[in-house]
C-alpha cells in the first residue's frame, strides 16, 4: 500500500493561486509619452506580441502549477508498505567474543583438506552457526591486546558474519589476550536487560592463549555471574604433533600456551561449560551443541517493509523547472530577434 509521512503538506497546493489573487497588478500608466508619427504601427506590433505572449505564457503557468503539485507531493513524503512480516524472537542475548592475538595465526588446521590459521578455520566454522541463530540478537567482541565491540546486539545476522570476515590479526594488537577485558566488555553489554530475562544471556568465548593483559577472567566471571550470564568457553588449538625441520622431526605443541584451568573455572563460576577443539571438526560440533540451547520462550515481532518514493515526483519536479527555463530561453531568445 502507499501512503504518505506527512499528509498535511497538500495543504499548501493552493498557496500560489492565493498569492497570486492577493498580488496588485502591475500598473502601466506613464505619466509622459513620446509622440511618434507611426504610432498606427507600433500599436499593431504591440497588440500582436501580446496575443503571441498570452499563448506563450499559458502553457508555462500550467508547468509551473504541474512542478509545484509534484513539488507538495515529494515534500509530503510518500512511501510504500509492504506486507507485514513476523520475525521470530526468541529472546536469547548471544555475545560471541573472539580471540585475534597473533597465537591465531598458527597454522595447524586443516579446512577442506587445506592448511590454515586458527582464526580462517574460526571463521569457516562460526559462520553457519552464526545462519542458524535465528531469532537471537547476536554480538561480537574481537579481542587480542585490548577488548573491542565489533558489532552492538542486532537481528542483523548478515552484518555479524561480514564483522567476522572482515577481521584479521592485529587489528586488536598481536602480543597479548585480553580474556578478562572481552568478558568485561560482554558484561557491560549484556547488563542492561530485564531481570526476567536473565537466563537469556550468553558469552560464547574462544581462545588459544592464557590472560596476560588486562582484567583479571575469575574476577569478570563472577561479575557475569552476578547478572546471570552464562560463559562458554572454547580452548582452540592443536595437540601436539610432530614436524619436519632443518634440524629432522621435531614434537611441538602449539597449544602449550592455552590455559585450561582458568578457562574450565571461568565456564564452573556462571554454570556454563568448557570444550576444547582441536581441530574444525570438535569445534563444528561444539558450535552444534551450542546451537540445541533451548531459547528462552518470546513473542515475535512485526516488520512492515517500506520504501521511500518521495524522489521520482521530485525528479519530475526538476524535470518540468527543466522544461520552464528552456522555454523561458527560447522565448527570450526571439524577443531579442524580433527587437533586432
Amino acid at each position: 500500500m502507499y501512503s504518505f509521512d506527512w499528509p498535511w503538506m497538500f495543504l499548501l497546493l493552493p498557496l500560489p493561486a492565493i498569492i497570486y489573487g492577493f498580488s496588485k497588478p502591475v500598473s502601466l500608466s506613464q505619466k509622459q509619452a513620446l509622440r511618434v508619427p507611426f504610432y498606427e504601427e507600433l500599436n499593431h506590433l504591440n497588440s500582436h506580441s501580446s496575443a503571441q505572449n498570452l499563448q506563450t505564457v499559458s502553457p508555462i503557468l500550467i508547468l509551473a502549477f504541474l512542478a509545484w503539485i509534484f513539488l507538495i507531493i515529494a515534500s509530503a513524503q510518500p512511501k510504500w508498505s509492504g506486507e507485514s512480516i513476523e520475525i521470530p524472537v526468541s529472546g536469547r542475548d548471544l555475545m560471541l567474543a573472539v580471540d585475534i592475538s597473533g597465537s591465531m595465526e598458527t597454522a595447524d588446521m586443516f579446512f577442506a583438506q587445506d592448511a590454515v590459521n586458527r582464526l580462517v578455520a574460526v571463521k569457516s566454522v562460526l559462520q553457519p552457526f552464526i545462519q542458524q541463530r535465528e531469532g537471537d540478537r547476536m554480538g561480537l567482541i574481537l579481542f587480542a591486546d585490548n577488548a573491542y565491540l565489533q558489532t552492538p546486539l542486532t537481528f542483523d545476522r548478515k552484518t555479524i558474519e561480514k564483522m567476522l570476515y572482515e577481521s584479521f590479526i592485529g587489528m586488536a594488537g598481536s602480543r597479548a589476550t585480553a580474556i578478562g577485558d572481552a568478558i568485561g566488555l560482554a558484561v557491560k553489554r549484556l547488563k542492561d536487560l530485564p531481570a526476567d530475562q536473565s537466563d537469556s544471556r550468553v558469552l560464547i568465548l574462544l581462545t588459544d592463549g592464557s590472560n596476560n593483559a588486562g582484567l583479571d577472567p575469575i574476577t569478570a566471571a563472577k561479575l557475569a555471574k552476578q547478572i546471570g550470564i552464562k560463559i562458554y568457553a572454547i580452548g582452540f588449538g592443536a595437540d601436539e604433533m610432530i614436524v619436519r625441520s632443518f634440524f629432522g622431526r621435531q614434537r611441538v605443541n602449539p597449544s602449550r600456551d592455552l590455559d585450561e584451568k582458568t578457562l574450565k573455572q571461568v565456564a564452573e563460576t556462571t554454570g556454563g561449560l568448557y570444550f576444547r577443539a582441536r581441530d574444525t571438526e570438535e569445534l563444528q560440533k561444539i558450535y552444534q551443541t551450542l546451537d540445541k540451547l533451548e531459547p528462552v520462550e518470546s513473542d515475535n515481532l512485526t516488520y512492515q517493509p517500506s520504501k521511500s518514493l518521495f524522489y521520482w515526483p521530485l525528479s519530475i519536479a526538476l524535470l518540468i523547472s527543466l522544461l520552464i527555463l528552456l522555454s523561458k530561453i527560447s522565448l527570450f531568445k526571439m524577443k531579442r530577434n524580433f527587437n533586432v
